[in-house]
C-alpha cells in the first residue's frame, strides 16, 4: 500500500507502483489540471509539487511518490489566488491555456525557492515548460509580477 499527501488530504494507492503519478492524479483522484503532454517529462504540462518541488509527473512513478506531500494546481491555492495565479489573469497570459497549469505550477516553485528571481534565473526556471502558442514574454511577465507584486 502506498501512502500520499495529496493537495492536504492522506492517501493510499493499493495498484501498480510503477503507474506514473499523473494517471494516479488524473484517473483516480479526477484532478485533471495536470495534463499529458509528451509522456516523457520534457514538456512540463504534468508539473505538480512533490515536497515543495516542481516534478514532471508522467515520469514519476507511484512508487517515488510513496509518503511525499503532492500539490497539484488545484491545491495551490484553494481560492484560485496563489501570486502567480492572479498574475496570469492580470496579464491574460495562455492564449489556448494547454501548458499553463504546468507554467504556474513550475513558477510557483521558482518563486518558493527564490521570491526575487533575476530575468534570467525565471528564464532557466522555466525552459523546460514548452509552450505551443509562444507565450514565452507573458509568461516571464508574469512570473517577475508575482514576485514583485506590481
Amino acid at each position: 500500500m502506498i501512502e500520499l499527501t495529496v493537495n492536504g488530504e492522506a492517501r493510499q494507492f493499493d495498484g501498480d507502483p510503477e503507474m506514473p503519478l499523473l494517471w494516479y492524479l488524473r484517473d483516480e483522484l479526477q484532478l485533471t489540471g495536470s495534463k499529458y503532454g509528451c509522456g516523457i517529462g520534457l514538456c512540463g504540462a504534468c508539473t505538480v509539487h512533490v515536497d515543495g518541488q516542481a516534478q514532471r509527473s508522467c515520469t514519476y512513478s507511484m512508487q517515488d511518490a510513496a509518503g511525499t506531500t503532492v500539490t497539484t494546481i488545484e491545491g495551490l491555492s484553494p481560492d484560485g489566488n496563489h501570486p502567480v495565479q492572479a498574475a496570469w489573469r492580470e496579464l491574460n497570459v495562455p492564449q489556448c491555456g494547454f501548458c499553463q497549469c504546468g507554467q504556474i505550477m513550475q513558477a510557483a516553485s521558482l518563486l518558493a525557492e527564490n521570491p526575487n528571481p533575476t530575468d534570467q534565473e525565471i528564464n532557466d526556471s522555466l525552459v523546460g515548460n514548452v509552450c505551443r502558442c509562444g507565450c514565452y514574454q507573458r509568461i516571464a511577465a508574469a512570473v517577475r509580477q508575482a514576485a514583485t507584486g506590481a
